[in-house]
Parts: structure tokens; sequence; C-alpha cells
């Protein structure tokens, strides 16, 4: 429809952003909104053509875009987040990716009716899940942290091997039909050490400049966004697909350094990631030539498709896994999920073409039959995963815990608090020096943005019920509040008052609910922390009702939330006037001066019972004993003195 490149390139990244919103705020997989939109602005409607229209460029941006995504990706495979199942994972990315490989070749060699070159061509691709579609699938299904980081690190490793294993077997192939030497089937083994030598030794480099301060601040992250694109194109010219895995090798590397400014280099790269994600999906799918949709529909494709999810994938997993401490459910689990994406779609694009090009006719089925398995499998495991996980007891169970973001003297003695009455509690900020004051109270943190999607890998949110943004910028509480109300509900999110911008306006920057009664910025906290003002818990008794304590209490004292007689929280807000039962506690911030107040009448009563209790005993002394007499003066008899002690 429209000839511009500049126009395919706006609609392509529209369209991507778009589906990336609308699966947001519908909570479906991102990459089955992706792929559906694409297919309607490109075979189906015919409003765009990627693939025509920027014609040679279109496999290098892919390529470059994949490198991208996979390091982006690596970058999260920390070793410590598989310690103790590190075994299970290295039997899936290894055992398991073989018998995938040969059962796949099977399937398609007498399912599909692909000649066996093609075969093992396709079978060795297609062991790959990727982490453009698990990654997705997983933020969204709410697994138990083993499943969960399993199935992202099977993702991620497995990616480039598939990619290398479809190249191996076209060398082994040609080889086999003495087409090439032995010498060239040890220069792809040579090539393939050397991509993960040459990512490794790029990593290492490069972190210790970063380290050592020899580059600025503002240049690393696209220092070393060239530097991968480097790696992968110098891998990939030596041999064909080798750049995956060099990339792989670099992330992987990086991840586990101690680098103080690996949190900034994710979030870059997050971000850059999360664009190319939507956007090549896109391409992708608008790029389809209609006839292959139809060709979808073959029953040979279908029945491959159905041999892929309920016989190949299960198999891999069960024989794989024997011997290992994973649970029948797991393996259930695990050996359903497998949705594919990118990498096979755009290197099966490759294969068809060289393969065609080597007189194999079949090789014309390999597109349908990518699209067909890439699409069947984000849908069915996009849909199917949450059910599942839930059927199998595999999601973290809701809990009462509390999120705070922002890091002040406040927040950290509101956890404290929280924490008291026994309730899970986290404090996230994005420096360390502002966790101090959590820290000194003994208060669990973790140091990181929670709008970032690499916190999501990281830190497990699923204990936590309640967020409450609570940072000096309205803007940043707004926006925590709005990114997670898909998911949480807003009845759940809570931000404190947005700060005045005139004596006689304030704007209003809430998308949560805001805090306390009444509703105090952060900082008019921070002044009444300064000030001295003390938390304050009250218990509500059948003697001292709730009535009564709204009436008595210091018109100067904020409301902060109420522990109900069972455990639960509610927190005070603007919007709803709480009510309390005999067993609820209230907490409040308080005046100090109510605090000695309340401490003076205290010691006054204790006093006053004292007076009354001497005055009864010496009464019924002297009517017991009228004749006893004090040794002086003024004083009491002995035996009433020892009575009175």
């Amino acid at each position: 429809m429209f000839d511009s490149l500049l126009m395919d390139l706006m609609f392509v990244i529209l369209i991507g952003v778009g589906s990336q919103w609308i699966a947001w705020r519908t909570r479906m997989p991102a990459i089955v909104v992706m792929a559906i939109a694409g297919l309607l602005v490109g075979p189906i409607f015919g409003l765009i053509n990627p693939q025509q229209s920027m014609g040679d460029l279109f496999s290098p941006i892919i390529t470059f875009a994949v490198a991208i995504i996979l390091f982006e990706g690596s970058l999260n495979l920390d070793f410590k987040e598989i310690k103790g199942f590190g075994r299970p994972v290295a039997r899936i990315v290894t055992f398991g990716a073989f018998i995938a490989w040969i059962a796949g070749s099977l399937a398609a060699h007498y399912i599909a009716g692909l000649s066996w070159e093609v075969a093992f061509i396709i079978g060795g691709l297609f062991i790959v899940t990727g982490p453009t579609v698990i990654l997705p699938l997983l933020r969204q299904a709410r697994l138990k942290p083993r499943p969960a980081a399993i199935l992202k690190w099977e993702g991620i490793v497995v990616d480039p091997f598939g990619a290398l294993l479809a190249v191996f077997a076209f060398e082994a192939i040609k080889f086999i039909n003495n087409e090439v030497t032995a010498k060239t089937m040890l220069l792809f083994v040579g090539a393939s050490a050397f991509s993960v030598l040459l990512g490794w030794g790029t990593s290492r480099i490069l972190g210790s400049a970063f380290e050592k301060g020899r580059i600025p601040e503002y240049l690393k992250a696209p220092i070393l966004f060239g530097l991968v694109l480097f790696v992968f194109v110098l891998s990939d010219e030596i041999m064909h697909e080798t750049g995956l895995l060099a990339v792989t090798a670099m992330g992987m590397t990086m991840a586990n350094m101690p680098l103080t400014t690996l949190q900034d280099i994710r979030h870059f790269k997050e971000n850059i990631s999360v664009l190319l994600i939507s956007g090549i999906f896109v391409m992708l799918t608008a790029s389809l030539d209609p006839h292959i949709l139809i060709e979808i529909l073959n029953p040979k494709i279908v029945l491959y498709v159905l041999a892929m999810l309920f016989v190949v994938r299960p198999l891999s997993i069960w024989l794989s896994t024997i011997g290992t401490d994973l649970t029948v459910k797991e393996k259930t689990l695990i050996g359903w999920i497998a949705p594919r994406g990118i990498v096979a779609l755009t290197v099966s694009g490759y294969f068809a073409t060289i393969l065609l090009e080597n007189g194999y006719k079949d090789a014309e089925l390999l597109t349908a039959l990518t699209f067909a398995l890439v699409f069947s499998t984000v849908v069915v495991h996009g849909f199917s995963i949450g059910w599942l996980a839930k059927k199998l007891n595999l999601t973290t169970p809701a809990e009462t815990g509390v999120v705070l973001i922002g890091s002040s003297r406040f927040t950290a003695e509101l956890a404290k608090s929280i924490q008291d009455d026994d309730h899970q509690v986290l404090i996230m900020e994005d420096s360390w020096g502002g966790l101090s004051n959590a820290r000194k109270l003994g208060i669990p943190t973790y140091m990181g943005d929670i709008l970032s999607e690499h916190t999501g890998y990281h830190l497990d949110l699923t204990p936590y019920r309640y967020i409450l943004a609570m940072t000096k910028m309205d803007t940043y509480n707004a926006h925590v509040c709005a990114d997670f109300t898909p998911d949480l509900g807003r009845d759940l999110l809570f931000q404190t008052m947005t700060h005045k911008r005139t004596a006689d306006r304030q704007i209003n920057l809430s998308t949560g609910q805001l805090l306390f009664t009444p509703s105090l910025s952060i900082n008019e906290l921070e002044e009444r922390m300064t000030s001295g003002y003390v938390f304050r818990k009250t218990l509500l008794t059948n003697q001292y009702s709730y009535t009564q304590y709204l009436r008595e209490r210091d018109d100067q004292s904020i409301l902060l939330y109420i522990l109900r007689a069972n455990g639960d929280m509610e927190f005070y807000t603007a919007e709803k006037e709480l009510q309390a039962q005999t067993g609820d506690t209230i907490v409040t911030l308080s005046t100090p001066n109510k605090t000695i107040e309340r401490t003076i009448d205290r010691l006054e009563g204790k006093n006053s019972k004292n007076t009354a209790k001497k005055e009864m005993i010496e009464t019924k002394f002297l009517e017991e004993q009228p004749n006893e007499k004090p040794e002086l003066p003024g004083e009491a008899p002995p035996k009433l003195n020892n009575m009175l002690k």
C-alpha cells in the first residue's frame, strides 16, 4: 500500500510498541498480540511488506536485532540463580536437546515428508525456545522460582546451539555427500570454539575497563553496544551462525562478573531489546507471503506440529531429567512449555534459500512449517502456561507482604513496624547509599528499579501483595502504580501525596491510592520524623473502642494502617474511611508530646494505685492490731512497715 521505506519503518515500530501496550492492558501474551498484528497489516490486508520495502537491508536488520536480543537475555544468566538445581538445567540443555533433535528430525521425515537431509537440519533448529518468547511468558505466569529459572536458562542457552546444530547438520550432510572434506568439519568446530573465546575475552577486557574508570559513564552503553555487534559480525564472518554463540558467551561472562555498572548496562539493553522484539516480530509476520498461510493448513504440517507439541517436547524433557530431583509436576510443566520464536524464523529462512539452491526441492515447505510451529506454540503455550501452572500448583501463592519503593528514614521505620507485625517487607531503591536507613534496621533491601524488566527476572515479587511508591519523585510514583495496575489492581497500589506546586493549587499526579490520613508527601513525612514523631500501636479492646480512640487521639497524629485481629493489613487512604473492631491494632505516626503525656499518665496511674493499696493495708492492720506502736513519732509500726514493703 505504501512504497516509502520510512512509512513502513514507522508502521513497524508503532504496531510493535502498540501491541506491547495492548498486551499489557489486556494481560495477553505480548508475542501473540504482535503476531496477530503483523498478520493483519501484512499478508491479510496488505498494508505493508517490510521485506519488499527494505530489500537487502531486511536480513541484516533482523540478524543484528537477534544478536542484541540474545546478548541482553544472556546478561541475566547469573550462575548463582541455578545453585541447587544446576543438574536439571545441564541435562536439559545437553541430553534433552540431543533427544529433541533426533525425535524432531524423525517427525519431520516420517510425518512432514521431508528428506533426511532437510529433516535433520530443521530438527536441529527446532530445539530452540528462545528468550524473545519464553521471557514474556514467564513474567505473566508467576511460576515458582525453580521451573521459571529452568525454562529461562533453557531458552537462552539453547537458542544459539539450535542455530549451530542446524549448521553442523548441514556441514555433516555435505561431508557425507563428499561435498566438503574433514578439514572443513574441523574448521567448523574450531570456529565455534573461537567464537566462545572471543565473547569471553571481550567481556573480560571490557569489564576491566569499566571498573578501572577507563571509559566515561556516558560512553559505556554505546561502546558495549558497538562491541556486541563487532563480536557477532566477526564470528559470523568466520563461520555462519557462530555469532550467536559468541554474543551469548559475552553476555554470560559479563553477568557473572562483579561489575558495579552492570545494572545501568542491563537497563539500557533492556529498553533496546523491548523495542527490537516488538519491531522484528512484526516485520517477520508482516512479510509473510499469503500462500504460506494457506500452506499451514496442510495436513502433514498440522500433524507435525501436534507431534512436536505432544510427543517430541515431553519425551525430551522426561528422558533427560531421569535421576534429577525434579518433581512430576515440574516435568509436566517444563515438558509442555516450548514456544519457538525469532531465531527459528530467521534461521529457517536462511536454510530454505540455501537448501533450494543446493537442489532440495522439499525445502519449500520450511517457511510454512516454521511459521506453523512458531505461531502454534506461541499461542497455545502463551494461553496455557498460567492455567497449567495453577493446576499443578506451581504458581507462587498470593501473600500479604509489602514492597516499599524509595528509601528514607520514614519508609525504613514503616517497614520495621510492618515487619514486627510478622509481614514480609522489602525496600527498593536504585542507589546503595539510599538504602542505608533500611540496612541499619535490618530491613531486606534490593538495589534496582522496579520498572526495569531485569528486576522482574532477578527478583521474585510474588510474596508481596502491596506496593507503596514513596519516592520523592511524584511522576515516578505514578508510573509505578500505573505499570502494576493491570497485574495487581488499584486496590493494592499506593503512593504518597504529590507535592504542592503553588500555595493554592496542587497538581494531581496520582494513579495509585493516596496513602494515610491525612495524606502527606514523603517530604512532609520526613519532616515529622525529624521533629521527633514516633510510631505508636494502639490495641482496641472491649473497654476502648475505635470511636473512643478517634475521639481522644491527637489531632496531629497520622493514621498509617490497621493491623486486623486475623493478621491482615489495611492502609489508611484519602479515598475511603476504614472501620476497626475489637482486637484490631491502629498504627499511627504520633507527636512526641503525646507519647510523653501517655507515659506520665501511666506512671501517675501506677503511683495512685500503689497509694490506695498502702492505705488499705494500713487501715486493715490498725483494725486488727490497735495496740502496735511506732518506734519513733510520725513513723508506722515496724510490722506495718514490713507489710507495706
